[in-house]
């Protein structure tokens, strides 16, 4: 069909014709609205950004000799990558003299392996090829997946309440009796009290004349 006659069957119909394959000869189109065509494209690309992840990799790198602080912290990126629908590559690569006791590496993979069971699943035994052990994990289906840890709130130990209120009850008695002691009485430098609170008496220099005594009836 040439393109006048086209253009006059969209009219008619009251749709849009839009191009489809420019390339081919002759070019290829459709009669179709073309607002809702820009909207099937739209979400045709937004369900293939969902899927996205599946096709990431991501590596975590173990040694032989790794501290349990640092397995702890390669466990958490691991289990944030599998919670994200990523692939994850574990390598443990040997270094120099640790080639002589590769069965090390060996536990630290499984063990590794071990933990990451609730995330996800191992697509083979972990292989030694040259100087590392490799082994690709897939995250299990939503459904099957525990959550990640770092989602979950964290909740206050059994009992801590308790103790807070005891020990807020117990400031509050020792402020209470604190508040019923005398006010406190300070020492002049002559040794008698003065419960005035100053730290000399203010009228210890003051020449003041002898009191006299009543006449004796």
């Amino acid at each position: 069909m040439d393109l006048p006659s086209a253009l006059n069957l969209a009219r008619s119909q009251a749709v849009d014709l839009v191009e489809i394959a420019p390339n081919a000869v002759p070019p290829v189109c459709r009669l179709v609205d073309y607002g809702k065509f820009k909207y099937e494209l739209a979400k045709k690309d937004r369900d293939s950004k969902k899927t996205q992840h599946a096709n990431l990799v991501k590596e975590v790198q173990l040694s032989a000799r790794i501290d349990p602080h640092d397995l702890g912290i390669k466990m958490d990126h691991a289990v944030g990558f599998l919670c994200e629908d990523m692939k994850l590559k574990v390598t443990l690569r040997f270094r120099g003299r640790e080639m002589a006791h590769t069965e090390v590496g060996r536990q630290v993979v499984n063990k590794f392996l071990h933990d990451l069971e609730p995330w996800g699943h191992p697509d083979s035994p972990p292989k030694l090829i040259g100087r590392s052990i490799n082994v690709m994990i897939s995250p299990h289906p939503k459904h099957k997946r525990a959550k990640n840890p770092k989602e979950i709130p964290d909740t206050p130990p059994p009992g801590a309440v308790g103790q807070e209120a005891s020990a807020g009850s117990g400031t509050e008695g020792v402020a209470k009796s604190a508040s019923k002691k005398a006010p406190p009485v300070r020492v002049t430098t002559d040794g008698a009290s003065n419960p005035s609170g100053f730290g000399q008496a203010p009228f210890a220099d003051l020449d003041t004349p002898p009191a006299s005594t009543p006449p004796a009836s």
